[in-house]
């Protein structure tokens, strides 16, 4: 349907029919101004029409018309359509340290990093997860939020993607990750905050230590969950080829434990791809889609249309005198 933003406007159409009940200036005021040309401007007077014909009065009363209609701000408005609302506003916190480099997965029957392995996995996860508001965060010796809450899933995906190892620091500062998750969702909220923290678990970068941010993120509301990459075989290549042999102590489980507990989430360890793979789908039923029942309309603008003829009507009438005068 079509319909008027300021239908008020409106109101203005009869203003041209006032100047026909003005008062008029008096034929003869006293004054006089005289003029060196006056029999040649008398002449052309003369020779002009006196009152306009129907159609130019019709013509120009239309585009005054359409004027005041395109200042009336038509609008189209399309259907009701449903919003999907996503119940879970859910923030990813990757670690992107140089522990992550590790080749502790396998995929395709090639050793690959744990954070290649992290990726390939996640943008599966997100794509499942598109009604949902997301958020990302790399971490390395500091914490960078790489993504905001968004609706955008294919966004945080590619910026996921592109992500490399080092590109926020060496180290790890799993503390100071999980404080800048809990600034981002304190504003959500209450009760759809979700902090999916994926590392290695070893603390070793930041100031803020990572039992005490979970104390802080169960304050706020956020609940943690925890995955820890790594601790299973690592990849060394060979004159023979690739051979998996047991980490080193890097992995630390029992710090993402902590976390998890006091954040009111779960810990997860993913071992191998497959193990990563279940973990995600676990999530799917742990935080699951919920739907909201907002509606939206459509709206088209559709002023440039009238206003667009009444220029044209305006143009034409303006060349009719043209060449009335000529």
């Amino acid at each position: 349907m079509i319909q008027l933003d300021w239908p008020w406007v409106l109101a203005a159409l009869p203003l041209p029919l006032l100047a026909r009940f003005l008062p008029r200036a008096p034929q003869d005021s006293g004054a006089a101004l005289r003029l060196p040309f006056y029999r040649r401007l008398a002449l052309e007077t003369a020779q002009r029409p006196g009152r306009p014909s129907p159609w130019t009065i019709g013509i120009a009363a239309l585009a005054w018309a359409l004027l005041v209609l395109a200042a009336a701000r038509p609008q189209w408005v399309g259907e009701p359509i449903g919003l999907p609302i996503a119940g879970r506003d859910l923030m990813l916190a990757v670690d992107i340290s140089g522990s992550m480099e590790q080749d502790d997965y396998e995929v395709n029957g090639r050793a690959v990093s744990r954070l290649a392995a992290v990726q390939a996995v996640a943008a599966r996860f997100i794509e499942r997860r598109a009604e949902d508001r997301l958020g990302l965060i790399l971490f390395g010796s500091q914490a960078y939020l790489q993504t905001p809450m968004t609706f955008d899933a294919e966004t945080v995906a590619t910026m996921l993607r592109e992500a490399v190892v080092g590109l926020a620091g060496r180290e790890t500062a799993i503390g100071d990750a999980i404080a800048l998750a809990v600034k981002r969702l304190r504003d959500q909220p209450e009760g759809n905050r979700v902090l999916v923290l994926l590392t290695d678990g070893e603390n070793t970068a930041g100031v803020l230590d990572p039992v005490a941010a979970a104390k802080l993120a169960a304050q706020a509301g956020v609940r943690i969950y925890t995955i820890g990459i790594g601790g299973g075989d690592i990849g060394i290549r060979t004159p023979f080829g690739m051979r998996l042999v047991r980490q080193g102590s890097d992995f630390d489980p029992a710090t993402l434990k902590e976390v998890a507990k006091i954040g009111g989430g779960r810990f997860f360890a993913a071992t191998n791809r497959e193990q990563l793979e279940s973990i995600y789908a676990e999530l799917d039923r742990l935080e699951p889609n919920q739907r909201d029942e907002r509606t939206y309309r459509p709206q088209r603008a559709l002023f440039v249309w009238p206003a667009a003829l009444a220029l044209m009507l305006a143009a034409g009438l303006a060349m009719n005198a043209v060449v009335r005068r000529a």
